[in-house]
């Protein structure tokens, strides 16, 4: 399984990253597999440095604010009114029950079609795992001030070189503060991707939005999750102090997402395996 980071700048796109958006890519042993993880404001852009908007298998909506939701109005366009014609099945779109007639109201369609022309929305419950290709994608109740909000647990099976079988497990915080469904999303994954939106000292009076690097750390301690990967820094955040906030409460391998890195899920941070031209924001390691 790999990510790639295609935008993750917090709450807006910063100079050099759109707002939130995960390409994840996995093999059933027929063809590769892309769901998106998220698909904030400016980031249907970006994303087609990567892939053939064509090959978008699912797009999975954390929750309905615009920089984790928006450019999928920018989607609609691509296929509604593509002069070559679309010639593909409706997109799969996962997301809180309001997706539909959001995405619509946002544009300024009416509701009935709305765009189930060219989605077909599913509405996540709880705790109810669904299955696209060979991912299996687990929603859990996250903490932020959204009708629903969800962390997403991603796992993909696979086949190792010497024929074993493997599971690779992604979690995904999407935007929360701390709460037990962070923690059980993130249950023993090779990469936690969790916000860390929020400083220490700054923030203190706050509460029920985002997360700080320290209260990431100790969300990626208690869940066991064996890398993190914090994300969705505002453009004013420190990263550093964002990592050294976390290093507070987590000892395993650590990273800030820079858009444009792609990682192989289950290796480690040292080798990303690749990276877009152009300025990038700053990254820390370990």
């Amino acid at each position: 399984m790999k990510l790639t980071i295609v935008g993750c700048s917090g709450s807006f796109p910063g100079p050099t990253s759109p707002a939130s958006c995960y390409l994840v890519t996995a093999n059933d042993g027929e063809r590769d597999w892309r769901i998106l993880l998220d698909l904030g404001n400016g980031s249907l852009g970006a994303l087609q440095r990567y892939m053939d908007l064509r090959d978008i298998d699912a797009v999975l909506l954390s929750h309905l604010h615009p920089d984790h939701c928006m450019d999928l109005c920018g989607l609609h366009v691509a296929v509604h009114w593509d002069p070559a014609g679309w010639n593909r099945d409706r997109i799969t779109v996962w997301g809180p029950a309001d997706t539909a007639d959001r995405m619509a109201t946002a544009y300024g369609l009416e509701l009935d079609p709305g765009m189930h022309e060219d989605f077909e929305f599913n509405a996540w419950t709880a705790g109810r795992p669904v299955t696209i290709g060979p991912f299996t994608v687990t929603p859990y109740p996250a903490r932020h001030p959204a009708d629903e909000a969800y962390a997403l647990r991603v796992e993909a099976r696979g086949v190792a070189a010497d024929g074993s079988a493997t599971l690779r497990t992604l979690a995904y915080s999407g935007d929360t503060d701390s709460c037990q469904g962070l923690i059980d999303s993130a249950r023993d994954a090779d990469v936690f991707l969790c916000e860390a939106a929020f400083h220490e000292g700054r923030d203190d009076a706050i509460e029920g939005v985002h997360l700080t690097g320290l209260r990431a750390g100790e969300a990626a301690s208690q869940a066991g999750a064996r890398r993190l990967l914090l994300t969705h820094l505002p453009v004013w955040n420190d990263a550093n102090l964002s990592v050294q906030e976390a290093r507070r409460a987590y000892a395993g391998d650590l990273a800030v997402a820079v858009a444009g890195v792609s990682y192989e899920v289950g290796s480690a941070f040292t080798a990303p395996l690749a990276a877009a031209p152009g300025p990038a924001a700053p990254a820390a390691g370990r």
